[in-house]
This record gives C-alpha cells, structure tokens and sequence, in this order.
C-alpha cells in the first residue's frame, strides 16, 4: 500500500482521511491532539506539531510514506510545503502562492499589485495600536494568520477597539493585526482548480452568515451555487486574478477566495491555498463528476492533478442545478439530545452531511464567533431555488438539538433564498 502523511486532524480533514482510506492509501495523520477527529479512522496517527518540519520529515522516513498532502488547514500549508521540500516530493504550493494566500498581509500586498480591490485596512504590530485615522467605525479586527474566525471582532468604539486589538494580537504568531472596514453587504466566495498551470473557476457561491453574536465574528450559516454575482465576478475580477496566478507561477492545487460585494463594486478577501471547511468539492463531485480530494491524493503520489477530461467536466454554472450548504451553529453549552439527522440524511436531495458534535460534547464559550461551533453542514442539491427553498423549511421542522435542560441550541436557521435573484 501507497503511504500518505497527512497534516492537520480537524473534522474536514478526517472526510480527506476516509476519501483516502477508500483509495486503498494507508494513512498516516499528524496532528498534536491526541483525540483529533482525523486520527479516528487514520491507519496510525502520531502527536506532532503540524510546524514541526524536521520532525515530520524525520517521521515520513521513519514511516516509509511515499507522500505528504496538507488538510484543511490554512497554517499548516506553509510547513507542508517546507516538509514536501526536504524529501524531495511532489507539493502544489508554490513559494509565491503561499506568500500570497496564506496571510492576510501578503494577499493585500499582491491584491495592490495586480490591481485588485480589496477592503480598505491597514497593519499594526505591539509598537502601535492606536486607532488609524482614516478609517472610521465600525471596524474589522483580524489577527493575520489566523482563520475560522479566531481572534476576529467587530468593534464600533475606542474601548472596544483597544481590548479587541490586544487580543487579536494574542492570536497571531507573527504578531501583526489587520484593522478594516467592516463590510455590511452581500458576500460570495469563488474557488478555483489549477491544472498544469490553467486556472478553472469551479464554483462561485454566494454566502450568508449570522448577525446574532453581536460583535464576534460573523460565521457562515450557509452558502448557495451558483452565485447571483457570478457574472460581475466574471467580468470585473477574473481576469485580474488570472494575472496574478501567473505572477505567482501557480501550477496545480485548489483556492478559495471570499469578496465582498458593494454598490457593484467586489472586494477581495480572505484566500486559502487548499480543500474548503465549507467543502464545495462535495457540490462540484455530485453535479460534475470530480472529486478534488481524490485529484490531490492522486497528486501527492504522481504530480499530476486530474484526468484529462478534467476541463470538460468543470462547470461552475453547476449544469443548470442549484445547490446549496446549511451550516447548523450551536450555542454554548452540553448536546443533550439531537432528532431529525437521519431523516435529513436520507432525503433524496441531500448529498452529504458533515456531524462534528455527537450527543454529549459541549460547545465551550470561547468557540462562540468561530466555526469551532459548527455542528453540521448540509448539502443539498436541486433543480431550482424554489427546491431548495423548500428544503430548507423542511430540514428547519425536522432537525431539533437541544442542551441537557432541553433548551434549543440552534443559533439561528438560514432563511430561504429570494427566487428572483437566481
């Protein structure tokens, strides 16, 4: 059997793992917490720093593993291709792409040279925090490293502005925040595949999220393909963006990256260089028949991304189809019971369901304005929006968590779709 290392042990890197495991690859996962999701069904697993580079290389060695591939996990891209490095072995991650997808401060730096719009925002380190001048609540804090929403905060005063920078300071190890804008309007994402130096949209999406955790961080609560934008997208932004790639020398590999849309206007934002927590690689195999967990698997062994009819199957109009992601967030506290899953799972329109609480576990405080609260994504695929619509208020009856003293413990349901718009 092909051995396979791969890095990171969150609950969407553990469907890579399985995707693998079903390939006939043994798996090998490496991930510090003992007890991460991915280690479950891994053929072995070992408690490594995803950023422990000679260790790792050392362990690939040890193990006999033919391959290393990184998970879903934005921080871990930049060590997998510095492992990859030092054995020799095939990696998609260009030196470029990750110094322009893999922190916020390097994609604005590129989104200026290639001229393209991202939010108005400026850097600050320890040396000075003090509110910048030009920019006018409310305001976006980010630590630029970090992602699913770790260590971000609206703020709308100076009070709130200094405790929230301090804190953002905490979560970045490069000790640098990005403070923005704070974009209220419409958010859509676009994900590109990479092969043999071509890039392909595959999907455009529209986003939504929650307003109902005050100043945390908006998370997602559900996505729908095509993207209303697509068009603008296509014309506005595109064709800068292939620029860029080709700047970056990109060859193979996924990207996701998330704008923002105002007045007409598509600001950039938030890219990450490999598989999606939101996963529409589930949407994009079910409609086109491809799976871009299996082409990067296959990838790490032969450097090669996809068959050669990769082109003809890719669709990001999805056929005529629409489909669509709903995030189900929990609320702080202990799941004492969960109803309804089976049933959503065996509709006929549900393509997968991804559970990452059971019947038990508790979503701590802290999590709250992360994805770490995410405790399912659905996945629905329909002929129309009227469809999904209807899918919506119906898996909204079915599906009811509730805490140990039988509270409900859904934040809040997506709420269907305007059918004008799609």
């Amino acid at each position: 059997m092909k051995r396979l290392i791969i890095l990171g042990g969150n609950p969407e890197t553990a469907v890579l793992v399985d995707v693998a495991n079903a390939m006939g690859i043994y798996t090998i996962v490496v991930d510090p917490n003992p007890n991460a999701p991915a280690k479950k069904n891994a053929a072995e697993s070992h408690d490594f720093d995803g950023f422990d580079v000679d260790g790792i290389a050392q362990l690939a060695k040890d193990r006999n593993a033919d391959a290393v591939l990184v998970g879903v996990a934005d921080i871990l891209v930049k060590p997998y291709r510095e492992i990859c490095e030092k054995l020799g072995i095939h990696c998609y991650a260009t030196k470029e792409a990750i110094e322009a997808f893999c922190s916020k401060d390097g994609f604005k730096r590129y989104c200026a040279e290639y001229n393209i719009q991202d939010i108005p925002g400026i850097y600050l380190d320890a040396s000075n925090i003090d509110k910048p001048e030009n920019l006018d609540y409310p305001l976006m804090i980010k630590p630029v490293d970090s992602g699913g929403g770790v260590g971000m905060k609206i703020c709308r005063d100076d009070n709130d502005y200094n405790e929230s920078v301090k804190t953002a300071l905490k979560f970045s190890k490069k000790g640098v925040v990005l403070v923005e804008k704070y974009m209220d309007c419409d958010d859509m994402a676009a994900y590109y595949t990479f092969r043999n130096g071509v890039p392909y949209i595959s999907a455009i999406s529209d986003r939504l999220t929650t307003k109902k955790q005050g100043d945390a961080s908006p998370v997602c609560i559900g996505a729908v393909y095509p993207s209303k934008h697509s068009q603008l997208f296509i014309d506005q932004v595109h064709p800068k963006l292939c620029e860029l790639f080709k700047g970056l020398k990109i060859q193979n590999g996924v990207l996701n990256i998330q704008f923002f849309v105002e007045n007409g206007v598509v600001y950039a934002y938030d890219p990450g260089f490999r598989l999606q927590g939101e996963a529409p690689h589930i949407h994009i195999n079910h409609i086109n028949g491809f799976d871009h967990r299996e082409m990067l698997v296959n990838y790490a062994f032969t450097g090669v991304l996809g068959e050669d009819d990769f082109a003809e199957k890719n669709d990001y109009w999805f056929r005529g189809k629409n489909a669509c992601t709903i995030w189900i967030l929990l609320t702080g506290g202990e799941i004492g019971s969960i109803e309804g899953v089976d049933e959503i799972k065996n509709d006929p329109n549900t393509v997968f369901v991804l559970e990452r609480f059971k019947e038990g576990d508790t979503v701590e405080e802290e999590w709250l304005g992360t994805e770490r609260q995410v405790y399912s994504r659905i996945y629905v695929v329909a002929d129309t929006i009227a469809e999904i619509n209807s899918k919506i208020r119906a898996f909204k009856d079915v599906l009811k968590i509730k805490d140990t003293n039988g509270e409900n413990m859904i934040l809040e349901w997506l709420k269907p779709f305007n059918e004008d718009d799609y």
